[in-house]
């Protein structure tokens, strides 16, 4: 089923109708009082789309532009470039052997990996960057909160169909493998693959905790009164974390979004330590304030938030940056343009 938050309806509505959203939040308001608690917010909120007769979701399955794919659509149709081709792996489940590959994809509206298991995975030994890739009858699932097209069996996979093409650059190997390009916040956009930004951490959101299996790491969802994973079943989850930060570089200020390792690296804490945080949330707070005001640097990946109409920044790598070294950067940088007199 596809889910859509508060927030992102509100999104939705604003986008399609031209409303403001605080004008959207107080017609929701109104309509909970007038069904006097009858309904939810979200509730409310669709209500109000309704009779601004708009459709929070024009297409729920067939061919999509990537932006367009929401975690819980079925029977997806979609064309992208091919990115980057990650290795195979192999798992054991239920005592059986599977395999899984994945691969990168762009579009001229965003990026999603798609996701290949047992002998779909030899498809990815087939394809390499620049490549044009055609998925049928894909599902769309979640995990640490990006959305990923799967295939199923009845999904089918095309490298370089005929009549297909995508305008949109790849990385060159430089770019991957070599130094990133370093760019102010304001030039980014939502191709930019790999970058390096510097910045000033300015806000620090709570951290996230969810259920993920012990044996894949994708996301386990609630099931008769316990946990499962779509791939293997129902067991006791272990969790795993998030941290959302705002950095500010003078251009620009931007939500960089940490996953697990990359929110160790920030706050200088173990897996345990912060895991000891999701029982007493509250002894997180001396580590969130550490981070106000640090100077980082931060290799990231840029991915359009359509719902509320920005860039975030999924940080690849993190460290804490020394103002005075950047300085002496620049200075360096200014004495290699001074002529020659």
């Amino acid at each position: 089923m596809i889910q859509l938050s508060y927030e992102e309806i509100i999104a939705r509505i604003s986008e399609k109708s031209g409303l403001g959203q605080a004008e959207l939040s107080d017609r929701v308001t109104r309509k909970m009082a007038q069904l006097a608690g009858l309904v939810s917010r979200e509730g409310a909120a669709h209500i109000v789309a309704s009779e601004l007769g708009i459709r929070l979701v024009d297409q729920l399955s067939g061919r999509l532009q990537i932006k367009n794919i929401l975690n819980g659509m079925r029977d997806v149709e979609t064309v992208g470039k091919v990115m980057q081709v990650f290795d195979e792996r192999s798992f054991t489940a239920n005592g059986k052997e599977g395999r899984v590959a994945s691969i990168q994809v762009a579009d001229e509206t965003g990026s999603i990996r798609i996701v290949l298991w047992n002998e779909k995975a030899d498809n990815a030994k087939l394809a390499k960057a620049g490549d044009i890739i055609k998925v049928k009858s894909a599902y769309v699932r979640e995990r640490n909160g990006i959305s990923e097209l799967h295939l199923g069996d009845r999904s089918t996979i095309l490298i370089n169909p005929p009549g297909e093409s995508v305008d949109v650059a790849i990385p060159t190997t430089s770019q991957k493998k070599d130094a990133p390009a370093r760019k102010k916040l304001s030039e980014l956009s939502e191709n930019d693959l790999f970058a390096e930004v510097l910045g000033t951490i300015v806000q620090v959101f709570d951290l996230r905790f969810f259920e993920v299996c012990q044996q894949c790491g994708k996301r386990a969802r609630p099931a008769e009164g316990g946990f499962a994973c779509e791939q293997h079943g129902k067991a006791a989850p272990a969790y795993s974390y998030v941290l959302n930060a705002v950095i500010d570089d003078g251009s620009e200020t931007m939500r960089v979004v940490l996953f697990r390792k990359m929110a160790e690296q920030l706050l200088g804490k173990t897996e345990q330590e912060i895991l000891s945080y999701r029982l007493n949330p509250d002894s997180s707070q001396q580590a969130k304030n550490d981070l106000l005001g640090m100077f980082v640097s931060a290799i990231v990946r840029v991915n359009r938030n359509d719902m509320f109409g920005r860039l975030e920044l999924v940080a690849q790598e993190v460290h804490e940056a020394s103002p005075d070294d950047e300085i002496a950067r620049l200075n360096s940088g200014l004495d290699a343009k001074e002529p020659a007199r």
